[in-house]
């Protein structure tokens, strides 16, 4: 079982451990841009029931599981040095809305297989909960389609959240290869109707979150004295400055740290120059964030849980600077449709031959929140330009921060309403298909006959080995 000592996680033996490795995103917690669907996971699975029947769209999010991740794919991360696997999770395979505090037995058995798999592999495991009761922020990734996030203000959400770690803490408190429990994926807690201004204008509510962590680790302390807690910070693991300073052992923080290079990956060749000044750009940004502030207050351990680039682009410079802070780290993301992932699918994969209109629906709408940076040389990127214009001039408030205005009325516009719109049309490219041949196309999934990308294993490799 994995302690904290000081600032650093150590073995049965006292030996240092440094976790490093990869998040899984996209299994359990699907998510658009990772999975190649539009808008949110629980809506999608309504649409596929709806049009395919509920045995058939079940079939197919059980293949689709099935395929995504393997006992090749986790002996795969091993075998490229890594030593953890990040497993984020939705509250939806667990538990049902309709039946709270009931569990159900069929996503754990998924969950325990993994586990196993990682035990067998020699590689730890932390569990993620990505989706919590009542949507802990106000993004698709934790499975929110309306903006909304309740779980803050609603005393029934925190109850079933606390009481699920409790079942997770009585079914695992003996099992070393679980490294511990990520409570809370990127926690928003002050945006109950949704973010609609510049992040710099945030203001955490301190009491509501520090009440929320002090409660859920004192109730998995009570059944499981002894695995790791991992807690982010607030606004999407980047606000630290006035989270409760640490309360019980074996406390781990985490930041997310999504930090673009100082040079234009899309320009090669970089010089050595370009890449010297990025990773003093790079050192300057983590020096900078509050998780690390933290680590150097209380002199505790930092987990970097997520961090990504596309491709290449910088990964080493950031690496190399986390390596030089000791922190422990995982990059987001294992797998994925051809964005960011170490591997993806293959470009001919019948999955992708399949959804070809829908993705170039997705493309053209920009309905992926993740991929809407070049919305703005579109045709939709314009017009919702042009709305947003008329908005602020008619509204004629100079608070309003135009940048912010453009960019929450693209995502309740095209992330929000026209993703959701597309579902139907993403079940409808598989109506008519048997079970066999949903089955052949998603083992498109299936490590086999997916591609690993060198050029990001290249640089993993480096600090994984």
């Amino acid at each position: 079982m994995l302690q904290v000592k000081g600032n650093q996680i150590v073995d049965v033996q006292g030996k240092e451990i440094r976790l490093r490795g990869t998040c899984i995103g996209g299994w359990m917690n699907m998510e658009n841009f990772i999975n190649g669907y539009p808008g949110d996971e629980h809506g999608l699975r309504a649409a596929m029931a709806e049009i395919l029947g509920p045995g058939k769209a079940n079939f197919f999010f059980d293949r689709w599981l099935d395929y995504f991740l393997g006992e090749d794919d986790i002996a795969f991360i091993k075998s490229c040095g890594a030593n953890v696997v990040r497993l984020p999770l939705n509250y939806r395979h667990f538990e049902q809305d309709g039946e709270p505090f009931k569990y159900l037995e069929a996503g754990f058995a998924r969950l325990d297989q993994v586990v196993q798999w990682c035990g067998k592999h020699r590689l730890y495991a932390i569990l993620d909960l990505h989706s919590v009761q009542g949507w802990q922020n106000s993004d698709w990734h934790c499975d929110n389609s309306s903006r909304h996030s309740y779980f803050w203000q609603h005393p029934h959400f925190q109850d079933r959240f606390v009481a699920l770690w409790e079942e997770f803490a009585r079914r695992y408190k003996r099992n070393d290869i679980i490294a511990g429990y990520n409570v809370m994926n990127e926690p928003v807690c002050n945006a109950p109707a949704g973010r609609f201004y510049d992040d710099r204008d945030y203001k955490t509510d301190w009491d509501i979150f520090n009440h929320v962590y002090r409660r859920v680790v004192q109730q998995i302390r009570a059944i499981d004295p002894d695995h790791i807690i991992f807690l982010e910070g607030d606004l999407f693991s980047s606000r630290f400055e006035k989270m409760e300073a640490p309360f019980a052992d074996n406390l781990v923080y985490s930041s997310h740290n999504y930090a673009s290079p100082s040079y234009d990956p899309h320009k090669p060749p970089i010089t050595t120059e370009q890449r010297m000044q990025n990773v003093q750009r790079q050192r300057e940004i983590f020096l900078a964030h509050e998780g690390t502030r933290y680590m150097q207050r209380y002199n505790v351990p930092l987990w970097v849980g997520e961090f990504g680039p596309n491709g290449d682009s910088g990964l080493e410079d950031q690496l190399s600077v986390f390596e030089e802070h000791g922190v422990h780290w995982t990059i987001w993301t294992y797998k994925d449709v051809g964005v960011m992932g170490f591997v993806s699918l293959d470009p001919e994969a019948k999955y992708l031959q399949v959804m070809a209109p829908i993705l170039k629906a997705k493309r053209e709408l920009g309905v992926d929140s993740w991929l809407s940076a070049g919305l703005r040389t579109t045709v939709v990127g314009g017009t919702v330009r042009e709305l947003a214009d008329l908005i602020f001039e008619s509204i004629g408030d100079p608070e309003i921060d135009p940048a912010a205005n453009f960019r929450y009325l693209a995502q309740t516009a095209l992330a929000g309403y026209t993703a959701n719109l597309m579902q139907p049309a993403y079940a409808k490219q598989f109506k008519g298909l048997s079970e066999t041949e949903l089955d052949q196309v998603l083992q498109s999934f299936a490590f086999k006959n997916c591609r690993p990308r060198q050029d990001i294993l290249n640089v993993l490799k480096k600090f994984w080995s």
